[in-house]
């Protein structure tokens, strides 16, 4: 078995497990799970819940797959590699919950081999509707208790990266509040970086649910809705124009509706939205900026 199919059936383990935490949590709606394979280029299992109790929608997928060609999106930063064949394995998760007031979440964690390199790669992020100290709070402090956990991490240096990566330039604001993102992770002993990808998807489920749970019975209406509807716009644009994952799936040939179901199910756009001063909604864009949330003196 090769490293690739060894983290393969690891993030397919891992799959299940998280697919059946949040199909718990949900307490309505259960995932579809649809296995897939294609000749020639790998296999994957997509899981999906719609129409939840606390979530609108939940992906989380697994994919391992290879190619004859490095697609144009790793090409692209690393050109030594161009023209190599590859494998890659991943798993990848977004949940929109129902209640505007509960933030969505994404994370992505992979494996990459092309030639004779090797590395993992990965992160996690929180993108609130409405603002809460508390929950970026708590969501920063537990990514950099998994990074602190692990003594040659750079955590300061992940969280800026991932402030700057998930940032929409022709808004001028970052997507959400932020976490960590890192690649390129080798050079090093192979089973070191596994066992921080192991630890990091163990600590999914405390860095989210708890932010889900303070938030999911809130009472909300129309005009609460019509705001998630404005800021789930705004991940659209991220995710069609700018995410790298996007465009790796897309320019791979892969599933698109596994490519495609970090789409929050109901978005919307207006023309100048501009929420009123003072206003729960114009308190989001303080959030939307880098910060040390992790460092706070927020009481959580």
């Amino acid at each position: 078995m090769t490293f690739t199919d060894a983290i393969a059936e690891l993030l397919f383990g891992e799959q299940a497990r998280l697919v059946a935490a949040f199909e718990d949590h949900d307490g309505g709606a259960t995932f579809r799970r649809d296995p897939w394979q294609r000749d020639g280029f790998g296999r994957g299992r997509v899981c999906v819940l719609e129409g939840g109790r606390v979530f609108e929608r939940a992906g989380v997928n697994v994919s391992s797959i290879g190619g004859a060609e490095v697609p144009p999106s790793i090409a692209g930063t690393m050109p030594d590699l161009a023209g190599r064949p590859y494998r890659a394995t991943g798993i990848s998760m977004v949940l929109h919950p129902l209640n505007p007031y509960a933030p969505s979440f994404h994370a992505n964690l992979r494996y990459f081999e092309a030639g004779e390199r090797w590395w993992f790669g990965g992160g996690m992020d929180l993108t609130p509707m409405y603002g809460f100290d508390e929950d970026a709070t708590h969501f920063h402090r537990v990514l950099r208790d998994w990074c602190d956990r692990h003594d040659w991490t750079d955590h300061a240096a992940w969280k800026a990266a991932c402030d700057d990566y998930f940032t929409i330039p022709h808004r001028g604001e970052m997507r959400g509040v932020g976490g960590v993102f890192f690649d390129n992770l080798t050079g090093g002993e192979f089973e070191r970086y596994r066992a921080f990808v192991v630890d990091g998807l163990a600590t999914i489920l405390p860095a989210y649910l708890p932010i889900v749970d303070r938030r999911r019975e809130m009472a909300y209406g129309e005009r609460e809705r019509r705001w998630q509807r404005v800021r789930r716009g705004r991940y659209v644009e991220f995710n069609l124009v700018h995410d790298r994952g996007t465009l790796f799936g897309l320019q791979t040939g892969g599933n698109i509706e596994a490519i495609l179901i970090s789409m929050p199910p109901v978005a919307g756009w207006g023309y100048d939205v501009r929420p009123e001063a003072g206003s729960p909604e114009a308190d989001v864009a303080r959030f939307l900026r880098p910060r040390d949330w992790a460092g706070s003196e927020v009481v959580v």
